[in-house]
């Protein structure tokens, strides 16, 4: 209930043309990473990166993130 109430006040601060800009920087942000995502999945590259990553991993050919660091 205080977390909303905070939210509130914060929300209530912002300009409508503070707002719009915080909501359409959003959108934007969403529909580039929406065709970033659309681009890399029709890439013929991209699914054979994929299907070759999980063909070592079935095969035990990785290491583990704690004996890389």
């Amino acid at each position: 209930m205080e977390l909303t109430g905070k939210l509130n006040s914060k929300i209530s601060e912002l300009t409508i043309e503070e707002l719009k800009t915080l909501i359409s920087e959003t959108v934007k942000e969403a529909v580039e990473e929406a065709l970033e995502n659309r681009e890399a999945i029709l890439s013929g590259n991209y699914l054979n990166s994929v299907k070759e990553a999980r063909d070592d991993y079935k095969s035990g050919n990785f290491k583990k993130l704690g004996d890389v660091l």
